[in-house]
Formats: structure tokens, C-alpha cells, sequence
């Protein structure tokens, strides 16, 4: 099975974040990324929001580290692992922005980006940034679109209903021919999106049940990666029984790879569970 890695630290939702993250360092993290990069999980993920409304930090969380930054930091800290947005806010930027920065991401990282999009749900935060949230899904498609224009040329252009560009050079760009682009959200909508304009869908917030029968609604092409969370942090230490059957609950629900989150005590406690983590995931087809 395989299976990816919900990056510790930069994202810290209470209830899932382990107690030492609050004070884990930079090297905390590359140490793990690390630890990740050499035991053969397939992608580290960041996500993004650039500012939570403080009401809503009890439950969102607060800390958010900037996704550019922080996936370019461990970039130059691996070799081989993929690096993963999850997910940039398509609203928020303009395809060829995003075609700048994560296609130099791209290059800096010989060629390991994933772009993981979605819609945005925010309202707070496209009023603060001055982005329109009114048809944000149809903008997104647009934005989808264009993206996959610019992402790995050096001129691009695209004519759609709220993006158009033309006689632009955008260098540097992605070296991947076709950076991967994966679609988060947790509706059939986002699902439907994903199958036609990426190559894969990320969807949270949604129990196994409701992820299998969506599944079933849609003709899934061939290749097309279903990225499944872990939910809850698994303990292959504590709970090895539990960290197993969640494995094979989410592989049954239509899983091609697993975005673990893991439970741990500390720094050096995560690199151990990582990879018991892994080695658990070897064992299942």
C-alpha cells in the first residue's frame, strides 16, 4: 500500500496535532521529512490559508505555514520524496502566479511538485485577500485550465471566461511535462472537477461510506489517484491493530495512496512510528 505523509508541525488542528508540535523546530521538521524521504513514503503535504479569523482558530486551528516556503525548505533537505499542496486556494491567485512560483518549485525540486487545489471556503479570508467567492467554482475550472496551459511552458496561452493570457514568458517553469495536479473537497461537484481537469482528488471531511459510494457515482479513469486521509492520527506503536484496520478501511473505500497523519510524543518518536507506519503499509495489497 502506499501510502504519503500529512506533514507534522505546519499544520496544527487541535484535536489531530501532537502536544510537542506547539514547540517543534524548523530542524524538527526536516528531521521528519527526512525520515520520510529515506523509509519510502511517497509525498510530504503543506497547505495553505494565509490568515484564520480568530473565532474560528479553536477549531481550524491557527498555524499555517506558508506552503512555497516551507515545501522549498524541504526540498533542498530530500532527494526523492514528492511535495504536495494540500491544497492551494485557486481563488486566491492568478494560474500564471501559481505557474511562477510552483513551477521554480518545481525545478528547485527536480521535478517532485504535486498541486493539490480546491475551491476555498473561507468567506472571511477571500473578503480579506479582495478575492471574489461568488461562482468561485466555475473560476476555479477556469483557473484549472489555465494552469494546465502555463505549467510546464515557457509561453503560454489560454482564453477563458475570467482568465485569458497570451505573448507572456513565464520562465522559470515546471520541468515536469505534466505536473500532477490533484482536486480537494468533499463533494461530488469537487469529485467531477477533479475527473475532468486533474489527475487525481484529495477529498476531506467524509466517512469511508460516503467516499465509496461517491466513488461509485463517477467512471474513475484509469491512473487517477483517489488520496485518502487517515482521519485521526494512527499509532503503528500504541495501536498497531487500529493503525491497520484504518489502512484497510480507506484501501476497501477506493484508496490509491494514504495521507497519514501520525501520532507521536515527540520529534524523534514520529521518525520511529514513520517507519513502523511503513513497514505495516508494505505488507498490504
Amino acid at each position: 500500500m502506499r501510502i504519503g505523509l500529512s506533514s507534522p508541525v505546519v499544520v496544527q488542528v487541535p484535536g489531530v496535532a501532537s502536544e510537542w508540535e506547539r514547540s517543534a523546530s524548523v530542524e524538527d521538521l526536516a528531521r521528519i521529512a527526512q525520515a520520510a524521504d529515506q523509509f519510502g513514503f511517497e509525498f510530504l503535504t503543506c497547505s495553505e490559508h494565509v490568515a484564520i479569523p480568530s473565532a474560528e482558530a479553536d477549531t481550524r486551528g491557527a498555524v499555517y505555514w506558508d506552503p512555497l516556503a516551507t515545501l522549498g525548505f524541504l526540498a533542498a533537505r530530500t532527494t526523492r520524496i514528492r511535495l504536495a499542496t494540500a491544497v492551494l486556494v485557486l481563488g486566491y491567485h492568478h494560474p500564471l502566479e501559481i505557474a511562477k512560483q510552483y513551477g521554480t518549485l518545481d525545478r528547485v525540486s527536480a521535478g517532485r511538485l504535486v498541486l493539490g487545489v480546491g475551491i476555498g471556503s473561507l468567506v472571511e479570508e477571500f473578503e480579506l485577500l479582495g478575492a471574489p467567492f461568488d461562482r468561485r467554482g466555475a473560476r476555479a475550472d477556469d483557473a484549472l485550465r489555465g494552469l494546465r496551459a502555463a505549467l510546464s511552458t515557457e509561453s503560454p496561452a489560454y482564453d477563458g471566461p475570467f482568465y485569458s493570457f497570451s505573448d507572456m514568458t513565464v520562465v522559470p517553469h515546471a520541468v515536469q511535462p505534466r505536473v500532477p495536479i490533484w482536486v480537494g473537497g468533499r463533494s461530488i461537484q469537487s469529485l467531477r472537477r477533479a475527473v475532468r481537469l486533474a489527475e487525481g482528488w484529495m477529498p476531506f471531511g467524509l466517512g469511508s461510506a460516503q467516499i465509496e459510494q461517491l466513488l461509485t457515482e463517477i467512471e474513475i479513469p484509469p491512473g487517477f489517484e483517489v488520496v485518502l486521509g487517515s482521519g485521526q492520527p494512527l499509532d503503528p506503536q500504541g495501536n498497531p491493530g487500529g493503525a491497520r484496520q484504518r489502512l484497510l478501511e480507506l484501501n476497501a473505500a477506493g484508496a490509491t495512496v494514504i495521507s497519514c497523519t501520525v501520532a507521536a510524543r515527540s520529534a524523534e518518536h514520529y521518525c520511529a512510528q514513520l517507519r513502523l507506519l511503513k513497514d505495516m503499509a508494505d505488507t498490504i495489497n
